[in-house]
């Protein structure tokens, strides 16, 4: 009965963790698109939203759950010599330290930039400089490949560590070909020479 619970809150867990990462994928290509303001800022509320909303509730519940299952049916630290499971933490733990001290900090700056902007009613240098920040965005752009490297290894549940080795250097190699693309696409300091980019900031509230 047990395992039947913590499998559905496990699996409960990723549906929201994985909808949340999507969701501020998305947004966060909005607001690289977004050439007002007022869409801008629409976005990065919308980031904050998917990763308050979904993200966070989504992680805790996985690692309570998961911590539930390693206990109760891997014997504790036997589970150290599983590669599969000890790859599925190490990354785990990683997503959830790396998003909560460098991304999720990272949208919490550009929300509070965002907000002095519209307080402007323009793009400030300020808000154009954190939005072409490279490390933040890098980490942002990993986060998905490396939640699909961590469903792979628990649906495999190889015996080596060539699947984590493997799956973790593409992730990286994905999450900087992303990183070095979207920009370029998109890029933040034609924000400021554009006169109609402030849009309609009165109507915005973030």
């Amino acid at each position: 009965m047990w395992f039947e619970i913590l499998k559905f809150g496990h699996l409960a867990g990723l549906v929201l963790l994985a909808g949340g990462l999507i969701g501020v994928f998305l947004a966060d290509v909005r607001a690289r698109d977004a050439r007002t303001l007022a869409v801008f800022a629409e976005a990065v509320r919308n980031i904050a939203l998917f990763y308050d909303g979904l993200v966070v509730p989504g992680a805790l519940l996985l690692a309570a759950s998961g911590t539930g299952l390693i206990i109760l049916f891997h014997d504790g630290w036997d589970f150290l010599s599983e590669p599969w499971i000890v790859g599925m933490v190490a990354l785990f733990l990683f997503e959830f330290i790396e998003g909560n001290t460098v991304t999720r900090l990272y949208f919490m700056r550009l929300r509070r930039l965002t907000r002095a902007a519209l307080a402007l009613g323009r793009f400030t240098p300020e808000l154009v400089r954190a939005r072409g920040e490279m490390v933040p965005t890098f980490t942002h752009f990993l986060d998905l490949p490396l939640v699909l490297v961590i469903v792979s290894l628990g649906v495999f549940r190889p015996d080596t560590w060539t699947q984590f080795i493997v799956g973790t250097t593409l992730a990286v190699a994905l999450a900087t070909v992303l990183t070095v693309v979207l920009p370029r696409l998109y890029p933040t300091q034609a924000l400021i020479a554009d006169p109609n980019a402030a849009g309609t900031p009165a109507l915005q509230q973030i």
